[in-house]
């Protein structure tokens, strides 16, 4: 089972980090708080992986991953995408 724990703050990150879970999201930090996530994990739990999530764009995608993160969930994929409404009808052979 793969544990991956959220966290919004710095310092929330640092406690999390004791536990060491495989995965740890970072959610809507800055790209300066990214950084700083990097390095508090290189430091203290190198074989955590982050994930950045939350506010991030096709077009700022590039800056994020710069940081050092492993994966980036971004939601504008899914949530910006246009809908289709569409129908089946069943009909008896």
């Amino acid at each position: 089972m793969i544990v991956e724990v959220e966290v919004d703050s710095l310092e929330h990150l640092d406690a999390v980090l004791a536990s060491r879970p495989d995965i740890v999201l970072l959610d809507n930090m800055l790209l300066g708080e990214l950084r700083e996530a990097v390095a508090r994990r290189n430091a203290v739990a190198p074989g955590v992986q982050l994930e950045a999530s939350g506010g991030i764009t096709l077009a700022t995608v590039r800056e994020v991953a710069a940081t050092g993160v492993e994966r980036i969930s971004v939601g504008a994929l899914t949530h910006s995408a246009a809908a289709v409404d569409f129908g089946l009808d069943w009909l008896p052979l």
